[in-house]
């Protein structure tokens, strides 16, 4: 199943509701002949249920790119395709290779 992928702007502070995250790159991994794609960014909460606030890093897997950028939204911004990852044992594998390549613990997939 094919998915768009919506090129936002890095590096803005996109507002939630404990706090704030921020998109800071998006990187391309090639695994198995084929390109998958990433973004890395960082998350502050300020506001949490328990009072405290922290800073923690991410990363989010939309899936295998199809097609990059191939075309633009209403609102100009870029779009690629891509296709999810569904199969435990290729996300086990990418989420070892992230975290060893950024430092990120907390990985999640489209």
């Amino acid at each position: 199943m094919r998915s768009e992928y919506v090129h936002l702007n890095l590096g803005e502070d996109i507002r939630a509701l404990a706090g704030y995250y921020t998109r800071d790159r998006e990187e391309r991994l090639k695994y198995n002949g084929r390109e998958i794609l990433y973004t890395v960014g960082g998350c502050t909460l300020e506001s949490t249920c328990c009072g405290g606030s922290g800073c923690f890093g991410y990363a989010v897997v939309p899936g295998y790119l199809v097609a990059w950028k191939n075309k633009t939204n209403k609102e100009g911004q870029p779009v690629s395709e891509i296709t999810p990852i569904s199969d435990d044992e290729t996300r086990e594998k990418v989420t070892r290779i992230i975290q060893e390549k950024e430092g990120v613990r907390n990985i999640e997939f489209w």
